[in-house]
């Protein structure tokens, strides 16, 4: 990784000199002369990434919640968007206490994992996994049923005294990122304080996230 780096670094230095003292350097990596010349042209070209590093932990990967625009979005430790859900947050908005059926703001982390190679569509009781599948038919008969399924990513706050200890504990709240039915309308708020996701999305980003994973809830977003 780093003679990658370095070789990159070569390349962007050599292609910025004169052309008759690029000719006299030798050609990072064994890249032909044409190589150079293309690299050079693309880096010129492409704009750079926007990058969103962890304000928290910097240099670890982070996972943003947007309240206002119903998504979660997944940096790596560079800051840089490596994967984008619509999801569905409260339908009562934003809040820490409990019982207020709100999504709880600020900095949070996983701090449980429930569901390792559980099917979609399997509900999942007080964090047990049942026997029982979801299907659009049996919403019907519970419709005003919170169904959790497949998998859940369980939330701890970080910040005491505002999502963490007392009456403002995410943990105690049993916040999870979590599967939710086909009824739902992701990208409106519907949930009970959870961060509801489609069932494909939260198999992918169960596997991608670590326990300790830093999670970010912003309103702003």
């Amino acid at each position: 990784m780093l003679m990658k780096v370095l070789s990159q670094g070569l390349v962007s230095l050599t292609l910025l000199l004169a052309p008759a003292v690029r000719a006299a350097l030798p050609v990072p990596g064994g890249m032909t002369p044409g190589a150079v010349q293309f690299v050079l042209e693309q880096q010129l070209a492409a704009p750079l990434a926007p990058t969103e590093p962890n304000r928290l932990h910097y240099g670890a990967p982070w996972l943003r919640v947007g309240v206002r625009t119903q998504t979660a979005v997944l940096f790596d430790e560079w800051g840089r968007e490596t994967r984008r859900y619509v999801v569905s947050t409260a339908r009562n908005g934003v809040g820490e206490k409990v019982n207020s059926y709100q999504t709880p703001r600020g900095w949070h982390q996983i701090c449980e994992k429930i569901g390792d190679g559980v099917e979609p569509d399997t509900i999942i009781y007080r964090r047990r996994i049942t026997e029982w599948k979801y299907t659009p038919e049996l919403h019907a008969q519970y419709p005003d049923k919170d169904w959790i399924l497949t998998r859940i990513l369980w939330l701890c706050g970080q910040e005491p005294g505002r999502n963490q200890g007392g009456d403002v504990d995410s943990y105690d709240r049993a916040i999870y990122l979590h599967g939710a039915g086909s009824h739902v309308p992701f990208g409106t708020p519907t949930s009970r304080g959870c961060v509801r996701m489609r069932n494909d999305d939260i198999i992918e980003l169960y596997e991608l996230a670590q326990l300790g994973l830093d999670v970010y809830i912003d309103e702003q977003q």
